[in-house]
């Protein structure tokens, strides 16, 4: 009795034997699906539409400044205090919206995940697309009010804007890969991301000054917490857009380019292993979900 020929797989791929995010470049046609999508699925059926990407920023910053600034005066402390606030909350709020988005992306599309196979890193990285389309509106604002005032950056203050950008994307992609993986086995996960992102707000210089902390904090310690990419993409902001609008008095951070590259370096290793711990569990999503 003559064996059966071994079936041609040529045409298939095992999750998990891929290259990772560097195949998404090959199915961008989805991706492109994905992100129209997200876009216009977002306030589907809702009354005011995309003026919510106004609205929710707008509530943010005046629950913000009525505390912060009027409240506890910090608006004495810092000149251009609206300025300086609202710059540092369009960076937590692009950072918040990628990450949490990103890390529900997989149990969000879990019936394409368990039907068919492609890439899983599409859902995350179109929800960090996603998040950076509903930041513009928000950028938007704020590049209309500096004008107002007289804004005049440089061309450094301008790449200084792209940097941080980097930074938040890539470092949202690499904690939504890591979490989003880990919330399709353990949807506790869920939790956890939570945390991060209500301490994201507070562990920058968003509501008050990074000055403030070097004057009450050892030296390590504010090393420290110069190196969180967060902080250093938020100062690139306060730098590009409210350190122009101010008498140019007003006190920037030593070394913050120094600090911006380190804080690059840790959202590219964020991103390695966020791929890493993603590819180890890709191969369980379909059962796990």
């Amino acid at each position: 009795m003559s064996e059966r020929p071994a079936p041609d797989l040529t045409g298939f791929t095992v999750p998990g034997t891929g290259r990772g995010i560097l195949d998404v470049f090959s199915y961008r046609y989805l991706l492109r699906l994905l992100v129209r999508k997200g876009i216009l699925t977002r306030y589907h059926g809702t009354a005011l539409g995309w003026a919510w990407s106004y609205v929710k920023p707008a509530a943010q910053f005046l629950i913000y400044f009525l505390v912060m600034g009027v409240i506890l005066r910090f608006n004495r402390g810092i000149e251009m205090f609206p300025i300086y606030l609202f710059s540092g909350v369009v960076v937590i709020n692009l950072f918040n919206e990628a990450f949490g988005n990103a890390t529900r992306s997989i149990v969000n599309n879990r019936a394409l995940v368990k039907k068919i196979y492609l890439p899983r890193e599409l859902f995350p990285i179109a929800d960090v697309f996603i998040a950076f389309v509903h930041f513009l509106p928000q950028l938007s604002i704020l590049l209309i009010v500096c004008l107002i005032v007289g804004w005049a950056p440089t061309a450094v203050q301008l790449a200084g804007v792209l940097l941080a950008l980097l930074i938040v994307l890539i470092a949202a992609l690499g904690l939504g890969l890591l979490f989003g993986a880990m919330n399709v086995s353990f949807r506790d996960a869920q939790n956890l991301v939570e945390l991060i992102l209500m301490f994201s707000t507070w562990t920058s210089p968003v509501l008050y000054s990074s000055e403030m902390v070097r004057a009450i904090a050892p030296p390590w310690v504010y090393d420290l917490y110069m190196l969180n990419p967060l902080t250093s993409a938020v100062e690139l902001f306060h730098s590009a857009f409210w350190f122009p609008t101010t008498d140019q008095t007003a006190a920037r951070p030593e070394n913050l380019w120094l600090f911006a590259g380190l804080g690059f370096a840790a959202a590219l290793i964020m991103l390695v292993v966020g791929q890493l711990v993603f590819r180890k569990f890709e191969g369980r999503f379909a059962q796990d979900l």
